[in-house]
């Protein structure tokens, strides 16, 4: 079997925006792992090789003709990089890798995300009926969020490839689509599991132990009720508990209301950038907090500094009001941390046992479980190691050995 991931986002800094690097990335490194020759179709950084092997894992780096007349990441010159990757890449991909493989009585599994992939799948499609090698190869297709919908006809796309989806609110909301999509979740790679650095953790438990410490991670977006936590950290200060939102947020016009809404409520906002990287940048940026009630990280938080925030906040704040699937809460609970979560995507959560469930827009709801928790050690700690078993499952090995795997059989069949 070998595997084909195609994706506008992938492993480069220029290729990451989201979630949707992270899924392709942390799934194309377990896959090959596992021993499955992988590739990784992705607009790439243009300043590195092309193509780059890493062990049975090859990275395709596409569009850098386009990419180097737009620095600003993988959506800059989004338009030009559509038609070049539709056009260019699935001749490419079956006269250079697939038909080799397939000539050699090998089959191959393309996995394709997101709305930006479509017009390639469409015409792989046809490039491999064309050779008579369609049944080799099969197509699936994921949707990890709504956007773009307006653009897809799903009939075709659904005569072109297997339409899966990350979550079962995902798979309901395309039902009136006409789309029954299979539910294949996100998983997290091995660095979410490494521990926290004692060092630093302990100096911040040090430093904010008199202090509720929370932490938000999230593009400024309404959808992830930023405002509520602006609400949320007032009501806390309000009831004395003193309280310190670390928030990373990003470029969208929406954090400029967010943080009009905690001045206008007599919150103290600080931007803090720090010039070192990992977790030594993030104790040094909370170490200028200086008494304010929000630090805005205005640098990169990397995975290691991320770790380290949600283990020792006393809660993140991943409490979405729509959520596709919810990693951030994930991470969170594969950190060690409690995580605050919505209603929606978040199918691993089990609520009051792994995370809490945030269910209304009241500010009372999240400040009432704090204060339950804070008088409370041993549940609060009794869910984070809840949350740890819980994030176990969902190791990107144990999707794809657990879900993946078995569902591509049942497709074989």
């Amino acid at each position: 079997m070998q595997f084909h991931l195609i994706s506008f986002e992938g492993p480069d800094p220029y290729a990451c925006a989201g979630g949707i690097a992270s899924r392709v990335t942390g799934l194309a490194e377990a896959l090959a792992g596992l021993g499955f020759e992988t590739h990784l179709w992705f607009v790439g950084d243009p300043e590195l090789p092309g193509i780059e092997q890493r062990g049975h894992l090859w990275l395709h780096r596409w569009c850098q003709w386009i990419s180097r007349y737009h620095p600003g990441g993988v959506y800059d010159g989004e338009v030009g990089k559509l038609a070049d990757f539709a056009a260019s890449l699935p001749p490419y991909l079956l006269a250079n890798v697939l038909l080799p493989h397939i000539s050699g009585g090998g089959v191959a599994m393309v996995l394709a995300e997101e709305w930006h992939t479509v017009d390639a799948v469409y015409h792989l499609d046809w490039l491999l009926q064309q050779h008579g090698a369609r049944s080799r190869v099969k197509i699936l297709w994921n949707a990890n969020n709504v956007f773009g919908f307006e653009r897809i006809d799903w009939h075709r796309l659904a005569r072109a490839a297997t339409i899966t989806t990350v979550s079962r609110y995902m798979k309901h909301l395309m039902w009136p689509l006409g789309v029954d999509a299979l539910v294949i979740p996100n998983g997290l790679s091995a660095d979410a599991f490494l521990p926290a650095d004692r060092h630093a953790l302990g100096t911040l438990q040090r430093r904010f132990r008199d202090r509720v410490l929370l932490a938000k991670v999230a593009r400024f977006d309404p959808d992830k009720r930023w405002l509520l936590a602006i609400q949320t950290v007032g009501e806390l200060k309000r009831v004395g508990l003193r309280p310190l939102l670390v928030a990373r947020g990003g470029v969208e016009a929406h954090g400029r209301e967010v943080f009009g809404m905690a001045a206008a409520a007599g919150l103290l906002v600080r931007d803090v950038r720090s010039t070192a990287r990992g977790v030594t940048g993030l104790v040094e940026a909370l170490h200028a907090s200086n008494g304010a009630d929000i630090v805005s990280l205005t640098s990169v938080v990397d995975a290691e500094g991320r770790r380290t925030l949600f283990r020792a906040a006393d809660a993140v704040l991943a409490n979405s009001g729509r959520e596709p699937f919810g990693l951030v809460g994930l991470e969170t609970m594969a950190a060690g941390g409690v995580a605050f979560t919505g209603c929606t995507g978040e199918d691993y959560v089990v609520p009051g046992r792994n995370a809490l469930a945030l269910q209304t827009s009241d500010p009372r709801e999240c400040v009432g479980f704090l204060q339950e928790l804070r008088s409370n050690p041993e549940r609060e700690q009794a869910l984070r190691r809840a949350g740890k078993v819980t994030a176990r499952s969902y190791a990107w090995p144990e999707i794809i050995n657990r879900i993946l795997l078995p569902r591509l059989e049942m497709l074989a069949v």
